[in-house]
């Protein structure tokens, strides 16, 4: 699945502008799917030269006209057509986990700031999807939303609870310095 699917599925639940969208990625999207200014805009363009959706500008006063997209009929059946066919994916991607992988290499006092930098990212995912949850409790919100709340705050908890019950393993003085030589050894075999 791309940007511009998810715009046309977010666009079918309700109209908005470029600027309401990437507020829902930075949100309720952010922890699986995250898109910026530079994927959205772009997506909405294609969307609305195909004619999947349409754009009606708004004029504001002392700034530049405001863009509502709404999905089109075709928009709405080229977005149900997309999710049939998608075969699902839960792709990770995460430098953090590829850091970790060679800490035995890394400055240990590094090491403790990347570990308690992650943690706080984490807990501060979950206070953001509990915030958006709270601030959207009136919406007739789908159970698919409230799912994917939910599990996005499930996984970020446990992940956090995970580093910080075995940050041990990779703070542990011999076992830094021994992993280190398994390391090098097996890098120079290898």
């Amino acid at each position: 699945m791309d940007v511009k699917t998810l715009c046309l599925g977010l666009l079918s639940v309700r109209e908005a502008c470029g600027y309401d969208l990437k507020k829902t990625f930075e949100t309720s999207f952010k922890h699986f799917f995250p898109a910026g200014y530079g994927s959205i805009y772009p997506a909405l363009a294609d969307l609305a030269a195909t004619g999947l959706v349409e754009c009606e500008e708004i004029p504001q006063v002392g700034k530049p006209d405001r863009k509502v997209y709404r999905i089109t009929p075709a928009g709405e059946k080229a977005f149900v057509e997309a999710l049939n066919r998608t075969e699902p994916q839960h792709k990770l991607r995460s430098e953090f986990l590829a850091m970790i992988y060679f800490s035995d290499l890394v400055d240990e006092n590094r090491l403790v700031e990347v570990l308690d930098d992650r943690v706080e990212q984490l807990r501060e995912t979950v206070r953001n999807i509990e915030k958006h949850e709270r601030q959207n409790a009136g919406d007739n919100k789908s159970a698919g939303a409230a799912f994917v709340a939910g599990f996005g705050a499930v996984i970020a908890n446990a992940a956090a609870e995970y580093i910080e019950s075995n940050r041990h393993m990779l703070t542990d003085d011999d076992n830094q310095s021994d992993g280190m030589l398994d390391n090098r050894n097996w890098a120079a075999n290898g």
